[in-house]
């Protein structure tokens, strides 16, 4: 019985010892498959990203060239058809204003060394009537006009030779005020043409997000705001110099409007009746008589 019973204590040592190690490898196993598991799945993750790789680099070089603003031509282009208009009136706002600035110029209007010569050989008397006409046609230029006007009415009444230089000097102002409704048209029409432009890019931008099913696509709705958004700075680009050269071109019409009016004065102050009529004489009253 003894050796029995030591025989049954060996025997179920054994067994413990055999069992223990079975049963420590249980976990071991299991957290090897748990391992093999992550990193099943974060290859799969990786895999997945470098797939996904070339569509998110898809996605983000349109927004690096959302708004062209590099090229001239491709902004025009990108601008849309309103960009033609709007074109033809920085042209002509060019043209005009390049034109106004010669043909208003203080020498050419209102030529100094004219004006004084003529008017000191008038008050000085050396000029005659048919001298001054002569120089006047000579000279040429609007001012020298207003004094032909003027001289031709040599001495008549003061009132009747303003009235010539009057209406000589209103001839002359309009002439002077061409091309004002150019600017102003240019400077109305041009924010309204931009505006336009916008509606248009708006539109065709909204259709093509909506076309192409990309409605989480806010890359691409922002492109085609930028776009529209051409037209309106080209518009407000044309007619803020527009509005600018209407109002530098009006305050130097009515300038030399005023010079006009002060220097024709000194000329009819020479000229008229009043100045060439000599004095009436006084009649010299009889001595009174002595005692009287």
């Amino acid at each position: 019985m003894p050796l029995g019973a030591m025989a049954v204590a060996c025997a179920c040592c054994l067994s413990l010892f055999t069992a223990g190690p079975a049963r420590g490898q249980g976990p071991r196993a299991w957290a090897g498959s748990a391992v093999a598991e992550r990193q099943a799945d974060g290859e799969r993750r990786e895999s997945v990203r470098i797939a996904a790789a070339p569509d998110s680099a898809a996605v983000t070089a349109p927004a690096d060239t959302a708004i062209p603003t590099g090229n001239l031509l491709s902004t025009i282009r990108d601008g849309g058809i309103l960009m033609v208009p709007l074109l033809g009136c920085s042209f002509l706002l060019a043209a005009f204003g390049f034109e106004r600035l010669v043909s208003l110029r203080w020498s050419r209007v209102v030529p100094k060394p004219f004006v004084s010569r003529f008017i000191e050989q008038i008050q000085a008397g050396t000029l005659s009537r048919g001298e001054a006409l002569d120089a006047c046609e000579e000279n040429g230029s609007p001012v020298a006009r207003v004094f032909a006007a003027a001289v031709r009415r040599w001495g008549r009444p003061a009132v009747e030779i303003e009235q010539a230089a009057l209406d000589a000097c209103e001839r002359e102002v309009n002439h002077l005020r061409r091309y004002r409704r150019v600017f102003n048209g240019i400077a109305t029409v041009g924010p309204l043409l931009g505006l336009l432009g916008t509606v248009f890019g708006l539109i065709r931008s909204f259709n093509d997000v909506a076309s192409s099913g990309a409605m989480g696509r806010p890359d691409l709705l922002a492109r085609g705001f930028g776009e529209a958004l051409i037209t309106t700075a080209m518009g407000l680009l044309v007619a803020i110099p527009a509005m600018v050269l209407h109002w530098v071109f009006t305050s130097r019409v009515d300038r030399l409007a005023m010079r006009f009016d002060e220097t024709c004065q000194q000329v009819i102050d020479e000229i008229s009746l009043e100045a060439t009529a000599e004095p009436p004489r006084r009649k010299s009253r009889p001595p009174l008589a002595v005692g009287a």
